[in-house]
């Protein structure tokens, strides 16, 4: 994770820090690319908190961040899992432009429980980000929690919506309630239910559905370079 510890929101189902971040670390870009190197990792995830206290969300420190992984790692492949950037196509255009392999950006839960969980992110602002980036043929990807009180229905709905943004990677985990200010659990889902999910969203369309309940966004994340 980049751009320091402290978000500038406070989603409810994060338990992230939240408050007035530090200016990002300008040898941030280079430590992480060391740091991949030291680990011998052929793939790496990176993500970050949102710091809408910049000018350019952290966008210019993305792009210098993928620049040092690949300078130092030729031979990587890379997943970045990225902030909405309030939907401006112009700040993605400046992630997009560095080529990682997979842009993702997490929808989290359905259309109705966004602005309960969500505290500035807008469901329609992340669907147009996972809209933009695979209008620029790169492989986009999104993720879920389930267990916040929404219906199959609401799956079913938010699976469509994110098909319609031609986005075909999708990953569904259990919400795990991290901390006692975060919101509760309001439902463990079954792993049979989890299964069910997987076979529906492969029946609509999409490539790949990573569904059960200890799935995350980096599941298996090497597995999703179509």
């Amino acid at each position: 994770m980049i751009l320091g510890e402290i978000c500038t929101r406070s989603c409810k189902f994060c338990n992230t820090l939240s408050g007035r971040p530090l200016p990002p670390d300008p040898n941030e870009p280079m430590n992480i690319a060391e740091s991949i190197k030291l680990m011998k990792l052929h793939h790496a995830v990176v993500t970050s908190v949102d710091r809408d206290d910049l000018i350019d969300s952290g966008a210019a420190h993305w792009a210098e961040t993928i620049r040092a992984i690949k300078e130092v790692n030729p031979e990587i492949t890379l997943e970045v899992l990225i902030p909405d950037f309030d939907g401006k196509t112009e700040l993605l255009e400046i992630i997009i432009a560095e080529k990682p392999n997979i842009i993702s950006h997490n929808l989290e839960t359905v259309c109705r429980l966004t602005p309960q969980i969500r505290t500035k992110a807008k469901y329609q602002t992340s669907l147009s980000v996972l809209n933009y980036v695979s209008s620029q043929n790169v492989i986009a990807k999104t993720g879920i929690m389930v267990g916040l009180g929404e219906t199959k229905e609401e799956i079913i709905e938010l699976m469509q919506d994110t098909l319609n943004s031609n986005c075909r990677i999708i990953t569904i985990g259990q919400y795990m309630q991290p901390s006692r200010k975060n919101i509760p659990v309001s439902e463990y889902i079954s792993p049979e239910k989890f299964e069910e999910y997987k076979q529906i969203g492969l029946q609509m369309g999409f490539k790949i559905v990573e569904s059960a309940p200890l799935v995350r966004s980096s599941y298996c994340a090497e597995k999703h370079l179509l």
